[in-house]
């Protein structure tokens, strides 16, 4: 996730008993954060680097073949054309 619009947001924030940081609101807005976001935390060149992430289940996840199959009918609705859903149905092996 990337701060919209280029936005730029910066500020100062201490370490606190338990090592917690406090998120400052202006970079928490600036990323469109929510409670219970995750992040990943990584150390590059003796920075502190925080990126929010999103876990997927592995359950979620397309694999190729379907993954294709969503790719084609998304470009078909671009150019205007659709399928029946029986068709669309048997497509997909049900």
């Amino acid at each position: 996730m990337s701060i919209r619009n280029s936005e730029a947001a910066s500020a100062v924030s201490r370490i606190g008993q338990r090592r917690q940081v406090v998120i400052p609101k202006a970079v928490f807005d600036a990323l469109q954060l929510r409670e219970g976001d995750f992040l990943e935390m990584t150390v590059e060149r003796g920075r502190l680097a925080i990126q929010p992430k999103r876990l997927v289940d592995v359950s979620e996840v397309l694999t190729k073949s379907e993954a294709a199959k969503v790719r084609q009918g998304e470009a078909q609705l671009k150019a205007g054309r659709s399928k029946p859903w029986r068709t669309i149905k048997h497509d997909l092996g049900h």
